[in-house]
C-alpha cells in the first residue's frame, strides 16, 4: 500500500514537472516569437527610414510588396503565402544600410568599384536577416532579387527555376516600381516605355510568366490602384508601425547621418570634403575624358579680415551652392579654405570654357550687390583629361594652370598648356607687368568699412602707424570700448557674445575705411582712428552708441569708452 502511494506520488510529480516543462517551452516560444516580431517590425521601420532619406524612393518597399501580392494572387498563392511574400518584399533592400549615401544617391554614372559596392547590398541584407525564422523565404528573396532569368544577374548568377519563386516575383515588382518612379538621374518612364521594357526583357531579365502577369495587371489598371493608394505615404513611415520603434530608428539614423556629414561633407558648402571628393574625382578621371578644374576664391582672407568670418562664410556658401548646381552632371568638392576641385566628364574644350565662363558670371551676379562680399572673385585652372591619365598628373597640370591665372591678375581662368610649366622660372610675361601687379594688389585689397583684424595683426598695424605718427607728426587715437552689464546679476555668456558681435558690426560700418579695429577681450573692443579731429571723437562714439541702443541687447549691456592719443599721455574716459 505504501509502495503504491509512493508510485502515485512519483507519477503526479512527474506529470506536474512535465506540465511545467511544457509551459516553460511554450512561454519560451512565445517570447521568441514576440522578439522576432519586434525585430521584424524594427527591420520594416529601418527599411522605410532608409528609403525616407531619398524623397524619390520613399514608399518603394511598400509599393513593391503590394505589387508582389497582386502577382502572387494571380499565381495561386494562399493568403498566408501572400502575407509572407509581402514581408519579404518589405525588406528586400534592407542591405542598402551598408552602402554609403553618396553612392546610393549619386547622380552620375557609377564607376565599376561603386557598382561592385552597390551589388553587395544583397549579401549584406541576407546577413542582417539570417536569424529571422518567422518569415519563410526572407533571406532568399533579399539575396536573390537581382538574379536574372538568363543567369547574368548577381550575386550567384542563378537562372530560370533555380531562382526562388518569391525572388522572381519581387524582382518584377521591384523593377516596375523603379521604372515608374522618378530617380535623381532620370524621370519616370512612361507606361509605353515600361511595357516595352518588360516585353523585351521577358525570358532575359524576368521570368516570362511573371512578366506577362504584370503586363496584364497594368492593362487592367490594378497597379495604378496601388500607386494611388500609397501616394500619401511618401512623407511618413509605415502607417501601422509602432511609434516608439519609429522614433528610435529615426534617432539612430539622424545620428549616423550626422556623423557621415561631419566626416565626409563640408557643413558650410554642402560639398564633399577632400578625402571623399578627390577619391570620387580620381575614379571619374580614369573612366572619362573631360575637364578637371581647380577653382580658387580670390580675396577671401581680405573679406574675413575686413568684414569678419560671417561674411567670408557667406561667400563660401554662395559659391558652394553654385558649384553644386554646375556639377550636377559631374563632381565638385572643397579641398579646403578657398580651394575647390571640379570635374566635368565627357565635355569638349569649348563646352568647358562656356561652363567656367557661366560660373564666373553667375558668381559675380550673386555677389556684386553685397557690400561685404562684392570683391570676392574666382580664378581657375583647367586641364582637358584624355580618360587614361593618372589623376595626380591631371591634378598637377590643372594646378599649374590656376597658378598661371593667379599670376596674371586673378578673376580669370586658364587652360593648361605645356609652356605653363616653365613660366614660374621666366622673367618675362604679363605676370611681371608692374602696372598689372599694382592693379591686382589694389583689387585684392579693396574693402568697405573699417579694417577688422585679429589682435596680433592689429598690434603690428599699431606699431607701424605709431612710427608714422612720430615721423610725420600726425594724430591718431586709440579707443577702448567696454561693454558693462546693466543689472546686478551677470547675463549669460551667449547674451554677452551676442551684444559684442552686434557692437562689432556697428563699429565696423560706422568708422572710416582708413581706421582699424579688433576685439581685445570678451567684453572690450579696440579702435584706432587715423588723423581725426579730437573734437569729433565724442560724435563718432555717440553715433555708434545710438545705433546700438536700437537693439534688444542694449537693455543688458551699456557701452563706455576711453581714448588716448598715440603720441602723448593724454587719456580721457566717457
Amino acid at each position: 500500500m505504501i509502495i503504491l502511494l509512493f508510485v502515485n506520488v512519483f507519477r503526479t510529480v512527474r506529470g506536474i514537472q512535465h506540465m511545467e516543462d511544457m509551459r516553460q517551452q511554450q512561454e519560451l516560444e512565445r517570447k521568441q516569437k514576440q522578439t522576432e516580431e519586434m525585430t521584424l517590425q524594427m527591420m520594416r521601420t529601418l527599411a522605410a527610414t532608409i528609403e525616407g532619406k531619398d524623397r524619390n524612393n520613399c514608399g518603394h518597399s511598400i509599393r513593391v510588396a503590394e505589387y508582389a501580392a497582386l502577382i502572387g494572387k494571380r499565381l495561386g498563392l494562399s493568403s498566408e503565402e501572400i502575407e509572407n511574400l509581402k514581408d519579404c518584399a518589405y525588406l528586400h533592400d534592407i542591405g542598402a544600410i551598408g552602402i554609403p549615401d553618396q553612392i546610393l544617391s549619386k547622380p552620375g554614372r557609377l564607376s565599376e568599384e561603386e557598382y561592385a559596392l552597390i551589388k553587395q547590398h544583397t549579401l549584406i541584407g541576407a546577413h542582417i536577416l539570417k536569424d529571422i525564422t518567422l518569415v519563410p523565404h526572407l533571406v532568399e528573396v533579399t539575396k536573390s532579387h537581382h538574379e536574372r532569368y538568363d543567369g547574368t544577374g548577381y550575386p550567384e548568377g542563378l537562372s530560370g527555376a533555380a531562382i526562388p519563386l518569391y525572388a522572381r516575383i519581387v524582382a518584377v515588382a521591384d523593377s516596375f516600381d523603379a521604372m515608374h518612379s522618378r530617380r535623381i538621374y532620370r524621370n519616370a518612364l512612361s507606361e509605353d516605355q515600361i511595357r516595352k521594357e518588360f516585353s523585351e526583357s521577358a525570358g532575359k531579365q524576368f521570368d516570362p510568366r511573371i512578366s506577362a502577369i504584370l503586363l496584364d495587371l497594368m492593362d487592367k489598371g490594378h497597379l495604378e490602384d496601388v500607386i494611388g493608394k500609397y501616394k500619401e505615404m511618401e512623407n511618413s513611415l509605415y502607417m501601422d508601425s509602432n511609434h516608439t520603434i519609429n522614433k528610435f530608428i529615426s534617432d539612430v539614423f539622424t545620428t549616423i547621418k550626422s556623423q557621415e556629414d561631419i566626416t565626409s561633407y563640408d557643413f558650410l558648402t554642402g560639398l564633399p570634403l577632400r578625402t571623399l571628393g578627390e577619391k570620387q574625382i580620381a575614379c571619374a578621371v580614369q573612366d572619362h575624358s573631360g575637364c578637371l578644374a581647380f577653382v580658387d576664391m580670390d580675396n577671401l582672407k581680405k573679406i574675413n579680415d575686413v568684414h569678419g568670418h560671417k561674411a567670408g562664410d557667406r561667400a563660401l556658401m554662395t559659391l558652394g551652392k553654385l558649384l553644386t548646381r554646375f556639377a550636377s552632371n559631374g563632381y565638385a568638392c572643397r579641398l579646403g579654405g578657398d580651394e575647390f576641385l571640379l570635374f566635368f566628364p565627357d565635355i569638349t574644350h569649348e563646352e568647358a570654357s562656356e561652363h567656367i565662363t557661366q560660373l564666373f558670371r553667375q558668381f559675380h551676379a550673386l555677389t556684386k550687390d553685397d557690400a561685404e562680399i562684392q570683391y570676392a572673385s574666382l580664378s581657375a585652372g583647367l586641364y582637358m583629361c584624355s580618360g587614361n591619365e593618372p589623376f595626380p598628373d591631371c591634378s598637377s597640370k590643372a594646378d599649374n594652370a590656376l597658378y598661371y591665372a593667379k599670376q596674371n591678375g586673378k578673376n580669370q581662368f586658364s587652360f593648361y598648356q605645356p609652356q605653363i610649366d616653365h613660366l614660374s622660372t621666366s622673367v618675362s610675361g604679363a605676370g611681371n607687368n608692374l602696372t598689372q601687379i599694382a592693379k591686382s594688389l589694389q583689387d585684392s585689397g579693396s574693402y568697405m568699412g573699417a579694417l577688422n583684424l585679429d589682435y596680433r595683426d592689429f598690434a603690428r598695424q599699431y606699431s607701424y602707424i605709431h612710427q608714422l605718427v612720430i615721423r610725420n607728426h600726425c594724430r591718431c587715437y586709440l579707443i577702448m570700448l567696454t561693454m558693462e552689464s546693466t543689472g546686478e546679476t551677470s547675463p549669460s555668456i551667449e547674451k554677452a557674445e551676442q551684444a559684442l558681435l552686434q557692437m562689432e558690426e556697428i563699429i565696423r560700418k560706422s568708422i572710416r575705411k582708413i581706421d582699424i579695429c579688433t576685439r581685445y577681450s570678451s567684453m572690450q573692443y579696440l579702435i584706432l582712428l587715423f588723423q581725426p579731429l579730437e573734437s569729433a571723437i565724442p560724435n563718432i562714439m555717440d553715433r555708434i552708441f545710438m545705433q546700438y541702443e536700437s537693439f534688444d541687447c542694449s537693455k543688458e549691456f551699456h557701452p563706455i569708452y576711453d581714448y588716448q592719443a598715440m603720441s602723448e599721455e593724454e587719456h580721457k574716459k566717457y
